[in-house]
């Protein structure tokens, strides 16, 4: 079988000792370990039929690698687990996530509304995976490629939040200046334009332009954030309210909600904003 992997550690799948999702990546390598060794397999055995290497299948069976969903793919399959071991690709999913973001995950799982607006970068769902290698390389100080990776990883998996079915309602007000930033040079500039156009063209989205020549606006004092959930509850946060804390108490959601009705009713119409975004594409 084509070896996939030889041992040598790829980045991104380490697992963080402090982390609370280390006992979960802990257990699915103890039960690969006991399923293996009840199939009569050795270790080696083992790596060479589903062609890895043996040092990666002994640190996944110690906890101390995130295996990667073909990995249980093909344990389920080698070991006939009958589709138990690759019901496990979700959960080492999300165990590749930092802590923070897994969070963040969960909560815009739930919501049926999200609100977003963004001054310093395009909001990190509406980016391209080009964008965000760009941006987290420019950023000090550097981060190590493992964790590039993993927060790319990260942000990706978010973006399943507009294949959700139903769709919740998406909204964003984006700076003028986040969209005339050519990150990552002229091509990648090109192809987040292109994601924002195709994004903006769902049904359950919106995107609005906050121009630059607008002197003033509620924005001015950071990004804000409101998500809202079936039950009628709801969060928020904002950098320039409550200490950047999240909060869920209605006054204060109620003080988030009023300044984002107010920053899109300063921004571009939706249908304003895309046609600006298609003017920007052509002048790239």
């Amino acid at each position: 079988m084509e070896e996939h992997n030889d041992g040598v550690d790829e980045p991104g799948w380490d697992v963080d000792p402090e982390d609370e999702i280390s006992a979960a990546v802990e257990m699915v390598g103890q039960h690969l370990k006991l399923r293996r060794e009840a199939a009569g397999l050795r270790t080696a055995e083992f790596a060479d039929a589903i062609g890895y290497g043996e040092d990666m299948v002994r640190k996944i069976e110690r906890g101390a690698r995130i295996p990667r969903p073909e990995y249980l793919d093909m344990a389920d399959e080698l070991l006939q687990a009958g589709g138990l071991v690759a019901a496990m690709k979700e959960k080492m999913r999300e165990a590749r996530y930092p802590k923070k973001v897994r969070q963040l995950a969960k909560l815009e799982e739930r919501a049926v509304e999200v609100c977003l607006y963004s001054n310093h970068n395009i909001h990190g769902l509406l980016q391209t995976e080009e964008h965000m290698r760009a941006l987290f390389a420019s950023w000090l100080p550097a981060y190590t490629l493992d964790e590039m990776d993993s927060m790319v990883a990260a942000r990706m998996g978010r973006r399943s939040i507009f294949e959700r079915d139903p769709a919740p309602a998406l909204s964003f007000v984006q700076e003028e200046v986040t969209l005339r930033r050519p990150v990552g040079g002229t091509m990648v500039w090109r192809r987040q334009l292109e994601r924002l156009l195709q994004v903006g063209g769902l049904r359950n989205v919106t995107i609005q332009v906050m121009p630059t020549k607008c002197e003033e606006h509620p924005g001015t004092g950071g990004l804000i954030e409101v998500l809202k959930f079936p039950d009628g509850t709801a969060m928020g946060r904002s950098e320039g309210a409550f200490s950047g804390r999240p909060v869920s108490d209605p006054k204060q959601l109620r003080v988030l909600e009023l300044r984002y009705g107010m920053i899109r009713a300063h921004a571009l119409t939706p249908r304003e904003s895309l046609a600006f975004i298609e003017e920007l594409l052509g002048e790239t």
